[in-house]
């Protein structure tokens, strides 16, 4: 039955369900609703009866007269039962009296007891009330029956309205339930028609109405958000495409045409074939570091690894001394505060390494990196170089893809580390800036958010 069920689209499904639930509803109602206009008919039955009684039985004895009369008016009848079971009178002759029960002819012989129940009689249903009355001849009960045809004539009628109201209920839960699922499948239809544009044409500004705070809205907006994150990946993919394109094509032009030179002539003196080899090997330098650049930043651009709880004085620890490794005549000073930070180490490392790289590659022979680790309400690092600085121009620009200062096209580089520090550290939930401070120099400033940990113990690593 559920297998059947998940066959049928999700609009038939809601229709029917929302059908069985106004159905089920509109019959348990009818059904409460005949029960209680049942109960309610017999207790008015019941009370008539009782009235009646007490009509037929003055100071405490039954007045036979009195009876016949009162029975004859609504077409039921009377009979006095003794303790014996027998039956002294009935007004049920010359037919023969109802023959009472052994709970009817205990009452006969109680003390103001009284018993009341349905029976047949002759073909036709009594309502028959039996109550315990005395007379000369001693104990004895008093019965008296109401037909109740009009009552069976009143619940058949009930009966067939409730059906009628029971079926058009239905018919009109069919029929709300179909709309209801039309109104309700409305929105996910145009998300899928949206989603299916999208799939086929691979048009990522398409777009769905959003409007409304509903579940659907809410499903609506994260559609949205999700084909403009798509759409823009799309473009810093295709950016980086046409960036890369373009920063190679000048060393590689460059490149074929020194190849050309040497392999064309042979009899190149010695000093201009050693130049040229120079300049060759120069360009492939800077073609592996713009391949490599441009490969990491794809790298970063996809879904990483979960961050980890990681000591940040040991990331940039150890980004130092791959720095001083790379640059050998500058000397690197640091003052690191212990403490963690929740990253990926690697692409952190990174990111440090690729800001130390920068500030020794603008150093003076000899000069001074001072790298700052700094942990308050945020972690901080300052990375600070005392070469040229950067103009005031360039500023804005140190983190664009691929610009490079006019100072900085005749030196190694392909324009891509400092923009990989950023996305790093915006992927973090940091920041990062570049100032120029009035003594000279570079510093880059990066922040990071800090872990509740439990803090080693507080110190700051000695100056190498």
């Amino acid at each position: 039955m559920i297998a059947r069920l998940r066959r049928l689209s999700f609009r038939t499904r809601l229709g029917t369900f929302t059908a069985a639930a106004v159905g089920v509803t509109v019959a348990l109602a009818s059904l409460a609703s005949y029960f209680v206009v049942r109960h309610q008919l017999y207790a008015q039955v019941d009370s008539s009866l009782r009235s009646e009684v007490s009509t037929l039985a003055i100071n405490g004895f039954i007045d036979p007269l009195r009876a016949a009369q009162t029975v004859r008016r609504n077409g039921g009848f009377f009979q006095v039962i003794t303790p014996a079971g027998q039956v002294e009178q009935s007004s049920l002759a010359p037919y023969a009296p109802l023959a009472p029960t052994r709970s009817e002819t205990a009452v006969a012989s109680s003390n103001g007891g009284s018993l009341v129940n349905t029976v047949s009689y002759g073909g036709a249903a009594f309502r028959v009330l039996t109550e315990q009355a005395n007379s000369p001849a001693g104990p004895e009960a008093i019965q008296i029956g109401r037909p109740l045809g009009d009552i069976y004539r009143t619940l058949s009628t009930l009966r067939l309205i409730l059906w009628l109201v029971s079926i058009g209920g239905v018919g009109a839960a069919v029929v709300i339930g179909f709309l209801i699922g039309r109104a309700t499948m409305r929105p996910v239809e145009r998300l899928t028609a949206a989603a299916e544009h999208v799939a086929a044409t691979q048009d990522l500004g398409a777009r769905i109405d959003e409007t409304g705070d509903d579940e659907l809205a809410r499903l609506a907006r994260s559609f949205n958000s999700m084909l403009t994150a798509l759409a823009a990946s799309r473009q810093q993919q295709t950016q980086l495409i046409s960036d890369a394109g373009h920063e190679l094509r000048t060393p590689l032009t460059s490149l074929r045409t020194n190849i050309e030179v040497l392999l064309r002539q042979p009899d190149l003196p010695a000093r201009d074939r050693a130049e040229l080899t120079r300049d060759v090997e120069a360009q492939l330098a800077e073609m592996t570091n713009l391949i490599g650049d441009v490969v990491d930043l794809a790298r970063n651009e996809e879904q990483q690894a979960e961050p980890i709880e990681t000591r940040f004085d040991h990331i940039v620890s150890r980004a130092v001394e791959r720095a001083r490794r790379r640059a050998p005549t500058v000397t690197f000073d640091m003052h690191l505060t212990p403490g963690a930070v929740r990253a990926q180490p690697a692409l952190l490392e990174r990111a440090v390494l690729n800001v130390l790289d920068n500030a020794a590659k603008w150093s003076p022979p000899g000069g001074t990196v001072e790298v700052w680790l700094q942990r308050g309400a945020v972690w901080t690092l300052d990375v600070h170089d005392h070469g040229p600085g950067i103009a005031p121009e360039d500023l804005p620009h140190v983190f664009d893809r691929f610009y490079r200062a006019a100072s900085a096209r005749a030196m190694p580089g392909s324009g891509l580390g400092l923009a990989i520090v950023r996305q790093v550290v915006t992927d973090h939930g940091g920041r990062v800036e570049v100032s120029v401070p009035p003594e000279g120099g570079t510093v880059v400033h990066m922040e990071l958010p800090t872990v509740v940990e439990a803090e080693p113990e507080a110190g700051v690593e000695p100056a190498a």
